[in-house]
C-alpha cells in the first residue's frame, strides 16, 4: 500500500476557452498550462517516484513531460484514468449546456448522470478507482507513485478515499496542475493534501516508521520525526 499524488493536468486551451473538450484529440496545454508544467519538477524536488501514470490524453502527457524527463522515468498510459466520455456534450461550450435538464442532474445528483452517447459518471468512478486499486497493488509500502488524470476523475478517486458518496464529489475542488495526496493502508485510506497548487510538498513523504491502518485519536500532533 504506497502512497499516491492525483495531479491534475496543468490549464489546457479548453479550459481557458469554456468548452467541453472531454476526449477531443488535439488539445494541448495553454500557455499558462506550460508554465504550471514546468514547475513540476520543482515543486516535486526531493520526492522518490516509483511509477508514474498518465491519462492517454495530449493535455496529461504534456503536463508530465518535462519531469518524467528529468526523472528518466517512462510512464504509464492508463486508459482507465482518460476524461470522462461526454458524448454528445463533447466540444460543446459550458454556457450552452447549463440550462440542459441534464446538468441539473450533474451537479446534484451525479451518480445518475449518464451523458447522451457517452458514459455515465458512476463508471468513471468504478473505472479509475479500480485503475488506481491495481496500481497501488503493484507498490510497497514506501513507494510514492504519480497519477496525471482529468478533474472529475480525480475528484472521483478522492471521493472514494474520503468514503463519500459519489453524490458528494461536486464539493472536490481539484484545479489545473494541483496536486492532491492519499495515503494507502490495508484497512482504509488517509487523504493528506486536496487541491494543494504550493511549492512544498514535502510532507506526502512516508513516515519513517512502519504505516498503521490506524487514526489518531484526537488528531495528528504534526510531529515528523
Amino acid at each position: 500500500m504506497a502512497t499516491l499524488i492525483l495531479l491534475r493536468h496543468a490549464r489546457s486551451a479548453a479550459n481557458g476557452s469554456g468548452v467541453l473538450a472531454g476526449r477531443t484529440p488535439g488539445v494541448g496545454l495553454d500557455e499558462t498550462g506550460r508554465g504550471q508544467a514546468a514547475g513540476l519538477a520543482a515543486r516535486l524536488e526531493g520526492v522518490p517516484l516509483s511509477r508514474v501514470v498518465v491519462s492517454p490524453l495530449q493535455r496529461c502527457q504534456e503536463t508530465v513531460a518535462g519531469l518524467v524527463g528529468q526523472r528518466g522515468i517512462e510512464p504509464v498510459v492508463e486508459e482507465r484514468l482518460a476524461e470522462v466520455d461526454y458524448g454528445d456534450w463533447t466540444g460543446r461550450k459550458i454556457s450552452e449546456l447549463t440550462d440542459q435538464e441534464l446538468w441539473k442532474v450533474v451537479q446534484q445528483h451525479p451518480s445518475a448522470a449518464v451523458f447522451p452517447g457517452g458514459e455515465g459518471l458512476a463508471q468513471v468512478q468504478a473505472r479509475a478507482v479500480a485503475a488506481v486499486r491495481e496500481h497501488d497493488r503493484m507498490l510497497g509500502a514506501r513507494d510514492v507513485w504519480l497519477l496525471c488524470s482529468h478533474g472529475d476523475v480525480i475528484k472521483s478517486v478522492l471521493a472514494d478515499a474520503l468514503g463519500l458518496h459519489l453524490d458528494s464529489f461536486q464539493r472536490i475542488v481539484v484545479d489545473p496542475c494541483s496536486v492532491s495526496v492519499v495515503r494507502y493502508t490495508e484497512t482504509r485510506p488517509f487523504v493528506l493534501k486536496v487541491n494543494d497548487t504550493g511549492g512544498d510538498v514535502s510532507g506526502l513523504l512516508p513516515p519513517p516508521e512502519s504505516q498503521s491502518s490506524d487514526a489518531v485519536v484526537g488528531g495528528s500532533t504534526g510531529k515528523q520525526d
